[in-house]
This record gives C-alpha cells, structure tokens and sequence, in this order.
C-alpha cells in the first residue's frame, strides 16, 4: 500500500539554482534519475528543500527532544554506522542497553534482588513498546484461559478516550476489543472507577496514562490499583494494570517522588517510557519494563545464532541504529538523579511562567494541570468571532509551531491548543511567547471573523388562551361558509 503523494502533479522536476553549475537539467521529482550528478549538488538541491521545515527548537507541538549536547552529538556520529542487532559483534553497545534497562526499572521501583537483572527491552519509541507490552498481556491471558478451559478469542483491553493512537493500532493489529471510557467536560483523563466498571473475565489489562498527550495531566493509577485489587479479589480475574510513561516516565520520579504510579503498585506489571521525549535522547529511543520475568512469556522470545552467538529478541523490528541507546546512557550518567531533577524543575517553572502570563492576558482558559507533564493546554473564553485553530495558525507567521485540536469524545466541543515545554525552551522563549500571541490577539480583534454567524434566536411563540382558541376557531367556520356560500352552493 503507497501512503505517499505526489506534492504537485504538474511539476514534476526538481529545480536547483545553485546546483545549476553542475547539473544544468532539472531530475526528475519520483523517478530515480538515469545519471548520477556530483555531491556537491545533491547536497545542495536537498540542503535547499530542506530550508523550507520549520525550526524544531521553535516546534511546540513536540514533546519529541531537539537539542542535546555537543558532546552527545559526537558519540552519536560515532556510532551512526552500528546495527544495534548485531549484539556479538557490539558486545559493548549491548552492555549499554543493559545498563540502561536496569537504571529505568530501578527508577520505577521495580522488585528486583541486589543481584537480580531488570527484565527490560530497548524499542524504537513508545509505539513499539507498547505493541510489545500488550503482546505480553494478550498471550499471559490467553495461557491462563486456555488452562482453565476457558475461551481465548475475544480479548479486550481498557483505556481512557485519551490515549495516543499507537493504543488503536495495537487493539486493530492484534485482534484485540479496546474499550474505550468517555472523557466529560473538565474531566479529560480516564476514571479509574468507569474504567473497572468495564472491566470483565477478557480484558487483558487496563492501560493508565502517566502524562496525557491532551494536556499533559496524570491520571490516577493508585486509585485504579486500589479499585482492581477489590475486583480482582472478588472475581479471580488477576486484571492487570500497564502504565504508558511514554511522557511522564522521566519526569514523576524527580519532580513528585511521593506519588505511587509505579511497580510499588502490585498490580502494574509492565510500563514503558520514551528515552527521545523527557528522557532527553533524539528521536529513535524507547524502553518496555517488566515487573519480573513470569510477566513476560517466554516463548515471546527468539533466539537467534546465525550473527554470531545465541542472542535473545522480543522486538517487532530487527535492525536499528544504536546510536539512541548511546546516547540515553549518556544522559543518565552525564546528568545523574540531580541533573535530571535541575532540568525537570526548570521545565515546570517555565511553564508556570507561560500559564501565568497567558492568564494576565485574560482571554484563555488554562486546562491542563499545574501537576503533570510540564506543558500548558488553554482555550479561548471568548469564541465568537475567532477560534484556536486561527491563533495556531497565525503564530506559524511569528515561527511558532503550536497546535490546535479538539478533545475526544465526549469532550469534543472543547477546543485547545497545546504549548510542550521541554528542555530547550528557556524563560525568554517562554515569555516572547506570551508577547507574540497578544499580538496575534490584536491582529484577530481587527479582523471579520471567519466563523460563521451563529443561528437566529427562534421566535417564541406565546401560547394562546382557551377563549382565543375558541374565537379562531369560530372565525375559521365563518370563513369557511362564507366561501361556501359565494360558490353557489346549498
């Protein structure tokens, strides 16, 4: 299936004015051109296409990192040339990976012994972590049943409404029910009580959000254990919780160390978090943990020889850079528990100085929370003339990239737009910000709205009394045999 297409049907050329010295015809845009063309020009066509993206330190839509070290960057090139799989031949870069695995399980309180290892996988995002995770749950519970004697072809999984779409594709992919609970108006995460309601001898686990992708809120896992414990002790069922931290997996352990999401829980029994979003890595870097081994089935795991040595695998893919894995161990040495704890505390502070300026404005509303993932979610109080989409559109003009979306159901009448702060956005990026959107407000104020007029207030209609009836009525017989009468007949 082709998911790409053509930008322009009628051009079809690629046009280079300073490539022009070596290639003095246009390539073809979707063809593989016939000649080869020297380096120097081929660099330059793409390096010019290249100038029209936008900036990513500018991409507020992002939670994804943009900036790391220069240090990183080296170790990063370095290692660009290395196929992460061919674990025998990069003994080393496994090691790494392994190291990294058992420094995020003990950072999530996994119940492991002084010498036990993390039962844990590096992914190429959360996605595919969690592709992974409910592999495992699915083939737990279809074990379990298949020994009771039970049926094993209707699975279902519980979420909130709020979930990112790799939750969708893993329920579409793998045959499995997911059932969604509702959001409601102010309220924009999952309830743990509605979720368990659900909740029946098929579902194979609840998924709880640490960090809505919507704004950014914690939804209560404690809660949802406490809840699951009553079920699972009245019903047998053994219902498990997994825990999507692809945001806040690298953020609730430095900023609210109290707060019990984790496996201090009983009942979750895998989380996975994203190493490109808070865990401070580039694009390409997720991690899937286990509570312990009898959570992972083993015969989800393959054992290959044919690189080298007997190398175990549980990954949808197979070949992949380890330059990602490098580099999340760099991080969590360079920066250690404190810098970690520095720098999610200057993205918290940021975003409180972004929300309190959006608040002096007084023409938002602030719906994401103080506690959560450090970004600010607001709406327009006043939507009559001029909508979020407009403001998200006009600030592109500014170099701002900030989204605008609508909530799920059943809050999809509510409208955001949505600013992530990550490490890279500073206090002054934080409060040009504000400045650039006031004038974006002002621009608005001056323009005719786009929206369309809304409806006219229906006429009311006073309802007449029992004498005015009867006299219309009686006016209406008068008229009736009147006209009779006029037509000449008895």
């Amino acid at each position: 299936m082709v998911l790409s297409k053509a930008v322009s049907e009628s051009d079809m050329s690629v046009h280079s004015t300073f490539a022009s010295r070596y290639v003095r015809s246009s390539l073809p845009r979707y063809r593989m051109p016939e000649n080869s063309i020297p380096k120097e020009a081929a660099y330059q066509i793409i390096n010019d296409e290249l100038m029209l993206d936008g900036n990513p330190r500018l991409n507020l839509a992002s939670f994804v990192t943009t900036w790391m070290e220069p240090e990183c960057d080296k170790l990063i090139m370095a290692a660009i040339n290395k196929n992460y799989v061919d674990m025998d031949e990069y003994p080393v870069t496994t090691e790494l990976q392994n190291r990294c695995v058992n420094m995020i399980a003990h950072l999530f309180n996994a119940p492991l012994g002084e010498s036990e290892t993390a039962v844990g996988v590096g992914t190429v995002g959360s996605s595919e972590a969690i592709m992974l995770a409910g592999l495992a749950f699915k083939r737990r519970w279809q074990n379990k049943r298949r020994a009771e004697g039970k049926p094993f072809d209707k699975p279902n999984i519980v979420t909130g409404a709020n979930v990112q779409v790799c939750w969708e594709k893993f329920a579409r992919y793998f045959e499995v029910e997911l059932r969604e609970v509702k959001l409601r108006d102010g309220y924009y995460v999952m309830d743990p009580e509605k979720a368990v309601e659900v909740v029946d001898e098929n579902t194979i686990c609840v998924a709880a959000i640490l960090g809505s992708t919507l704004n950014g809120e914690f939804e209560d896992v404690k809660l949802l254990n406490d809840l699951l414990e009553v079920k699972n002790r009245e019903t047998g069922w053994g219902t498990p919780i997994h825990v999507d931290a692809a945001s806040g997996g690298f953020i609730a352990p430095f900023l609210y160390p109290e707060l019990e999401w984790d496996f201090r829980l009983p009942w979750v029994k895998s989380i996975n978090v994203s190493g490109h979003k808070y865990g401070l890595v580039y694009a390409g870097i997720g991690w899937c943990i286990w509570r312990n081994k009898e959570d992972l089935p083993e015969e989800l795991i393959f054992h290959i020889n044919y690189l080298g040595a007997d190398q175990p695998t549980f990954t949808l893919n197979f070949s992949k850079g380890s330059s990602q894995v490098i580099a999340q161990y760099y991080q969590l040495i360079r920066h250690g528990f404190e810098g970690y704890r520095n720098i999610m505390e200057n993205c918290h502070e940021n975003a409180m100085v972004l929300k309190e300026g959006l608040e002096k404005t007084g023409r938002f509303n602030i719906v994401s929370k103080d506690e959560g993932v450090p970004l600010v979610a607001f709406s327009l109080k006043d939507r009559s003339r001029h909508d979020e989409f407009e403001i998200s559109d006009m600030l592109r003009r500014f170099g701002w990239i900030v989204p605008a979306y609508t909530m799920p159901p059943d809050a999809q009448h509510v409208t955001v737009l949505r600013v992530v702060i990550r490490e890279e956005f500073s206090r002054t990026l934080a409060e040009r910000l504000v400045l650039d959107i006031e004038k974006v407000m002002y621009q608005l104020d001056a323009l005719p709205s786009r929206l369309p007029p809304p409806p006219p207030p229906a006429q009311l209609v006073r309802k007449k009394s029992e004498l005015e009836t009867q006299r219309s009525v009686t006016e209406a017989w008068k008229k009736f045999v009147l006209a009779k009468k006029t037509n000449g007949v008895c």
